[in-house]
């Protein structure tokens, strides 16, 4: 195909810095390839208006599939960005494996090939659906179609359901507004994992031509199936199954910060017996703009977004606060101090997780229901409490996987779901039961409900059941910090970061010497007096400073899902008395912010 326009202007924009060399390249096969013949006018357009920064952002790389998938901003051109081309290609990569793989006789092919399809409420998410649903139905698949906003754990669900051989959601999670993304979900309902990962990148990174029937002519023809109902009333049913028996005299207030919870959250803390559990208003409507969430970006790791939920909560004597991000499978929550105090505190992502573990744990004790099969999971990132608590029961933990939920789930199906008890990982993303394979803020949500009226009863709050736990195993604190490095440049800093943290690491941090270095790149081990050796671990581009005393760590990765460079951080005090707890919690709270200042320093 003959470009309009003369390819030497983007040579001579190249040479003036206006565009990086890949950019370059991705251009000219835009312009020149029959494939992306539909875009040309508006990349035209844009060099005719001299838009080169737009150009370059959008066309520097290809967007990746990371932890959740692809994911990005989205603009109407280019491979940097999420648009109908980017997203299309996801689903006919995914389409032609799934059918190649039925043709090898690795999936079973006795009927149609099935895809269950969600999306939440992110702006042109319901776009998105129908389109993966016509290069589907194209392909000769039958749609699963959950019609309405829905959450990511409902498409585990249906995936496993319906039985179908995949499954997309169309979601960006937490991200800000301008994001969205494309989840891909395998049979197991779970996110895709080796060695089909690599394989589906490879399909959609040579996709040619998206195949598309009209979503209506689909319709018509019986390949899609609108299953919400059937779907909503099994999802509701197998969370609140997880149910403990106990009080449920519980004031709570629940935003959905404008994403899909209405749908998962609020039928079963309803259904479970929670009666007095209120919708926070401003953030009820759903609205993929995020008008009334600080920043309007839906992340409940972000304390700031609980400011006004907090407030009402107090005028109306509310015990507990939850909220959940757009697509409703991350949990975060806020509770009183004291059960009579005015004062509130967010509790972190790795706070929820131990004292969801702990309760979960001692009500199977309790039920005589443990036994040497049961485990519990979660990510080299999540903190080491989580482990404590299940080594004090009696527990095995999983707890050597990188970041993402889909290894969680990979090691339920590896290990069996019979023995499996909980799941967690840092960023509040947790589950219970063997209904999903992907973290759910519902069941999250109602546990965490069930034990804060257990405490109520006991003139308790969650953050004296969490000291109640410090007292037991010690006071575990954790603290992020992230480094945006967008762009292309970004990924070459993120990149040049990560290396000389792996050949240059500081040897001190707060004051502690850095005693040995964790490379899960290269799985070997740097120590401070220079020794190198291997070791067994799940590969990824993950570091691990390791110091003195033991129980003090930082680890630094690149994000799966945003540009920019993750920094966690942990830190352990032993307390031996109640009267010492004060103190150690200061000591370990003043270690993290040493932590942050020195990490900042190093970047800089």
């Amino acid at each position: 195909m003959e470009s309009p326009i003369p390819l030497s202007l983007l040579a001579q924009a190249r040479e003036t810095g206006k565009i990086s060399a890949t950019a370059e390249d991705h251009l000219r096969a835009w312009l020149t390839e029959a494939r992306y013949a539909e875009y040309v006018p508006a990349i035209q357009e844009h060099v005719e208006q001299g838009k080169w920064k737009e150009l370059d952002d959008a066309f520097w790389t290809g967007i990746p599939f990371g932890t959740g998938g692809r994911r990005g901003r989205m603009y109407p051109i280019g491979p940097a960005t999420i648009n109908d081309r980017t997203i299309g290609e996801s689903a006919q990569g995914l389409a032609e494996y799934v059918l190649e793989l039925r043709e090898r006789g690795e999936v079973a092919a006795g009927r149609a090939p099935r895809c269950a399809i969600a999306y939440d409420t992110r702006h042109r998410s319901r776009h998105f659906a129908e389109l993966c649903t016509e290069i589907l139905a194209a392909a000769g698949f039958d749609v699963y179609f959950l019609d309405g906003y829905r959450s990511t754990p409902e498409l585990s669900v249906a995936v496993r359901h319906t039985e179908s051989d995949c499954g997309i959601m169309v979601t960006a999670s937490h991200n800000p507004p301008s994001d969205n993304a494309v989840k891909v979900y395998w049979s197991t309902g779970g996110q895709v994992l080796p060695p089909h990962d690599a394989e589906l990148i490879k399909r959609v990174t040579q996709v040619q031509e998206l195949r598309r029937k009209p979503f209506q002519a689909a319709v018509r023809e019986g390949q899609v199936h609108f299953c919400q109902d059937e779907i909503d009333e099994a999802y509701v049913s197998a969370v609140v199954a997880q149910a403990e028996p106990g009080p449920r005299d519980l004031k709570a207030l629940y935003s959905t910060m404008h994403g899909v919870g209405a749908s998962s959250v609020v039928p079963v803390l309803k259904r479970a017996g929670f009666d007095d559990c209120e919708l926070f208003g401003p953030h009820a409507e759903p609205d993929g703009s995020f008008p009334n969430v600080p920043g309007h970006v839906s992340n409940p790791e972000n304390p700031a977004t609980f400011d006004s939920i907090i407030q009402q909560a107090e005028a109306e004597q509310a015990d507990l606060v939850m909220s959940t991000d757009p697509d409703a499978d991350r949990l975060g929550a806020a509770a009183r101090l004291s059960p009579a105090g005015n004062g509130w505190r967010v509790l972190t992502g790795n706070q929820i997780g131990a004292l969801l573990c702990d309760f979960l744990l001692a009500r199977a004790k309790e039920a005589n229901r443990l036994n040497e099969r049961h485990y519990v999971v979660k990510t080299l990132v999540t903190t080491e409490l989580i482990a404590t608590i299940a080594e004090h029961y009696g527990v095995r933990t999983e707890g050597n996987l990188q970041v993402g939920f889909k290894w969680i789930g990979q090691v339920i199906d590896q290990q069996g779901p019979d023995g499996f008890l909980f799941g967690a990982e840092e960023s509040h993303g947790y589950l219970a039961g063997t209904y999903a394979r992907d973290k759910d803020a519902a069941v999250a949500a109602l546990h965490l409900a069930e034990l804060a009226a257990v405490c109520k009863a006991n003139g308790k709050s969650l953050h004296q059941r969490l000291d109640e736990l410090y007292l037991r195993h010690g006071v575990f604190a954790e603290g992020q910090v992230s480094q945006p490095l967008p762009g292309a440049q970004g990924m070459q800093l993120m990149k040049e970061l990560m290396r000389r943290f792996r050949e240059s690491p500081p040897t001190k941090l707060a004051g502690l010497k850095v005693a040995r270095l964790r490379d899960y790149k290269n799985l070997t081990v740097k120590y401070a007096e220079g020794s190198t050796k291997s070791f067994s671990g799940p590969p990824g581009d993950l570091v691990f400073l390791d110091l003195e005393p033991a129980g003090n760590s930082v680890a630094i990765r690149p994000s799966g899902t945003e540009p920019k460079v993750k920094f966690y951080l942990f830190a352990k005090e032993p307390v031996r008395t109640k009267e010492e707890l004060a103190a150690a919690k200061a000591m370990s709270s003043k270690r993290i912010s040493e932590l942050t200042t020195d990490l900042q320093e190093y970047v800089r």
